[in-house]
């Protein structure tokens, strides 16, 4: 029975195609990223390590908590090669929970600082890096607060601030990484006493988002808050008339300048610790700490770059005092360690 010609012309393309080479795109290298990091301007970042390297990034995004839980749940069939997290104590608990593995890097020491990445116990590698950093700075209302009554953390708990503090939920990791980091530099006890005075300070109850606290302030509901800094610089670049307007209304303030410095709080990756593809997971973390992807954490996402003496054009950084204020310098690891005792003084004075 004779074949019907458009069906022997299917077959025959068919039979030429299995001989053939695999698509361009089949054919190219694949990085498998697991990000907490959701912001629109880390799409040039990913093109341009695609271009310059050939290797295509395929990505998982979710939030820091969702990507710990997946990596958790998947063990070694993770097609993870690489992750990204968005707070130090969450690197730190994967380190801990052994979700990295550690790597060693001559141009990831050169360029990021000691206290920006965590050694692993062996062999001198290092189990996670620090790509970009975001200030937790106090804002108030210019009209009602003086700049020297906030300008540390400590006043945040004084009386004279009674009736004038707004947060975010005291367990979000933001603020468990800046009390995490109190513990460091004043010990537990006066630790849990600040929070307690922080509690005692509240203008209402812990609620809403960084922004949030920021529009508190500007609307008079609360005198003083906590944010951080890439919020603030969103808003400073805003064109629109409102965001305009509040910002007017609020000061900022960098704490303890006089003493140990800002808290800051750090964006980081590390490559996955069941990775099928190591030698390009390091290639891509290499790339994070180069001065063009430096750059777009500065210009992008309003983050503060981690090499330091990197030139960046951002107006509202600039306008916040560039990269010269004085931040804590504290192993952001230790800042992990602390959350668990954090929460549990969280608890007891009622930090809700």
């Amino acid at each position: 029975m004779p074949v019907p010609l458009p069906a022997l012309i299917a077959s025959t393309l068919l039979l030429a195609n299995l001989g053939a080479p695999l698509t361009a795109q089949a054919q190219q290298p694949v990085l498998n990223l697991y990000s907490a990091r959701h912001y629109s301007t880390d799409e040039a970042l990913y093109a341009n390590f695609t271009k310059a390297t050939g290797i295509r990034i395929q990505r998982v995004d979710a939030d820091d908590a969702g990507i710990l839980a997946r990596l958790q749940t998947e063990g070694a069939s993770s097609p993870a090669d690489v992750v990204l997290l968005v707070d130090a104590a969450r690197l730190w608990r994967a380190q801990i929970d052994g979700l990295f593995l550690p790597v060693k890097s001559a141009a990831l020491d050169a360029a990021i600082p000691t206290h920006l990445r965590a050694k692993a116990e062996t062999d001198g590698r290092t189990a996670w890096f620090g790509f970009s950093t975001r200030a937790r700075v106090v804002v108030y209302d210019k009209a009602k607060v003086k700049p020297e009554d906030v300008d540390t953390y400590e006043e945040l708990a004084d009386p004279k601030n009674k009736g004038r503090l707004c947060t975010r939920s005291g367990s979000h990791p933001y603020n468990l990484s800046l009390f995490g980091s109190m513990v460091e530099h004043i010990g537990p006890e006066k630790t849990e006493a600040w929070l307690k005075g922080m509690v005692n300070n509240m203008a209402r109850t812990p609620k809403g988002g960084d922004t949030d606290q920021v529009k508190a302030v500007a609307s008079g509901e609360c005198g003083v808050a906590i944010t951080n800094t890439y919020y603030l610089a969103r808003m400073m670049r805003s064109n629109k008339p409102e965001d305009k307007a509040l910002m007017e209304k609020v000061g900022v303030m960098f704490p303890n300048q006089s003493s140990w410095g800002t808290h800051v709080n750090i964006a980081g990756g590390a490559v996955a610790r069941h990775a099928k593809n190591t030698a390009a997971a390091v290639k891509f973390l290499e790339y994070l700490a180069s001065p063009e992807a430096q750059q777009y954490f500065a210009n992008g996402n309003n983050e503060w770059p981690v090499v330091k003496g990197l030139k960046f054009d951002n107006p509202a950084l600039k306008a916040m005092g560039g990269d010269t204020f004085k931040a804590e310098v504290i192993p952001t690891s230790v800042v992990g360690m602390n959350q668990v005792k954090v929460q549990q003084m969280l608890d007891r004075v009622g930090f809700k």
